[in-house]
């Protein structure tokens, strides 16, 4: 009878008495997942195409040891083996994994911040004349109230931040006005 010590990764053998570990190691072993032989075998006489699937070693990735049931009988299997295309395939889960986790972390993390935007700039922005739509560069004018630069000067951020639009909006109306007066005056 054979005993597994999980500390040292031996069978002992019980019914000698003694503890003499016997030859078998186990060693960590990859992910099934991990490692396959991909043989793809096309259609043959009477037989349609297939793809097999199998987890061995390297050394091993032919169709003899991965083509399981063997479509064809006895004398066919060379031919039958000649034509099937077997590749090793090797990939590491872990690493696909954790490319996977930070992705997603990623992801969520920028949708949690585009939820606080959503949440915080109505409670910090204030009504804005300028945010209404440019119908008529003359009608703009005479409903956009003054703008006083003295109140544009803040100590904090925030007011620094909106002087600064506040400015930026300013030049895009000039601007705009213009190339609308260079319109009119071309056609």
């Amino acid at each position: 009878m054979h005993r597994y010590n999980k500390h040292s990764s031996c069978f002992y053998n019980s019914a000698a008495g003694d503890s003499a570990p016997v030859v078998q190691i186990v060693l960590p072993a990859k992910n099934f997942e991990d490692v396959r032989c991909k043989c793809i075998c096309p259609p043959y006489r009477n037989i349609t195409g297939h793809i097999y699937n199998r987890n061995v070693s390297q050394k091993d990735c032919n169709c003899l040891h991965v083509v399981e049931p063997m479509p064809v009988p006895g004398h066919d299997v060379e031919a039958y083996c000649l034509l099937c295309e077997c590749k090793y395939e090797e990939r590491s889960s872990n690493t696909i994994k954790v490319t996977i986790i930070i992705y997603l972390s990623v992801v969520g993390a920028l949708l949690l911040y585009m939820l606080f935007l959503l949440l915080v700039d109505p409670l910090i922005r204030k009504h804005d004349a300028y945010t209404q739509p440019l119908h008529n560069e003359e009608d703009s004018e005479e409903m956009r109230p003054p703008v006083d630069s003295a109140g544009a000067k803040g100590n904090t951020v925030l007011e620094r931040v909106e002087g600064a639009q506040q400015r930026w909006k300013k030049q895009v109306q000039e601007q705009r006005k213009t190339v609308f007066d260079r319109h009119k005056m071309l056609s």
